[in-house]
């Protein structure tokens, strides 16, 4: 383990079945504020930029989502100086145009978690970050590009539904979610988004459908939704995951930043 940390702009997050991204890095146990992230951070070039990638749930799939260190993991990234944090994830789809395979860069989330240590600021020192626009605009934009130079079908906007976990949600819920009009439903999300803006880091979510939720399931004809299926399926695409994570890191950082994200918990401190 080397001393000092060196510094990278540019932090990827992977989730379930996204284990490995940077090939010949350096690994370095963390240690911050909050506990241990929920693995060594990795840190080695890709695209001829320094990066730092975590793996979400631990190398062995440790931690299961109510239980990822979350206040920890975002800490480790920010001790080495990650301005850009790209997190990668599987997601379930709630509408039929939206099929496995497909990518839907979210723009918005709603959160239907309990219990999870979800901020930073705990007093005294007191903070609240504006959530209006959760997502860093910029970031979903350098996504969108790279998902058309690849031609990758993606879904510009979408609405994710946090989930505790580590169920899966039932018939109704998911008919629920569906009827509401809300795209994708995942468990991970929240608090990951809002404890990056907390540290004024700017947060892109890349989601995989990897099926079609249980409210579904009468419509599509297909099974209910398991661990092992999304896994699979995960995995089965862990290349085109690569890619476009890959083809992201050659755009950054941004020409022009069209957000506040890198500011918003400093102008909202009293």
């Amino acid at each position: 383990m080397s001393a000092k940390l060196p510094q990278a702009e540019i932090g990827v997050i992977g989730g379930s079945g996204f284990y490995e991204f940077i090939d010949n890095g350096e690994k370095f146990d963390v240690p911050t504020d909050w506990g241990k992230a929920s693995d060594n951070l990795t840190v080695g070039e890709v695209a001829g930029k320094t990066v730092a990638f975590l793996s979400r749930h631990g190398q062995r799939h440790d931690y299961p989502p109510h239980q990822v260190p979350y206040q920890a993991n975002i800490a480790a990234f920010k001790k080495f100086g990650v301005k850009y944090l790209i997190a990668a994830s599987s997601c379930g789809s709630l509408q039929p145009e939206i099929k496995p395979g497909d990518f839907v860069i979210c723009d918005q989330f709603i959160d239907r978690t309990k219990g999870r240590k979800d901020t930073y600021f705990d007093g005294p020192e007191v903070a609240h970050i504006v959530g209006a626009e959760p997502y860093c605009p910029s970031l979903r934009q350098i996504a969108i590009d790279a998902c058309r130079k690849l031609k990758i079908i993606c879904h510009e906007k979408g609405t994710v539904v946090v989930v505790n976990g580590p169920r899966f949600s039932t018939g109704a819920e998911s008919a629920w979610f569906t009827k509401m009009g809300w795209q994708v439903v995942n468990m991970t999300q929240y608090p990951e988004v809002v404890l990056a803006r907390e540290q004024d880091i700017h947060y892109v979510n890349i989601s995989l459908s990897t099926d079609y939720d249980a409210g579904l399931v009468a419509e599509a004809q297909v099974a209910p939704v398991s661990i092992e299926e999304v896994l699979k399926f995960f995995k089965s695409n862990i290349k085109r995951v690569n890619g476009l994570i890959r083809e992201i890191i050659k755009i950054l950082p941004p020409k022009n930043l069209v957000c506040d994200c890198h500011q918003t918990s400093v102008k909202s401190k009293f």
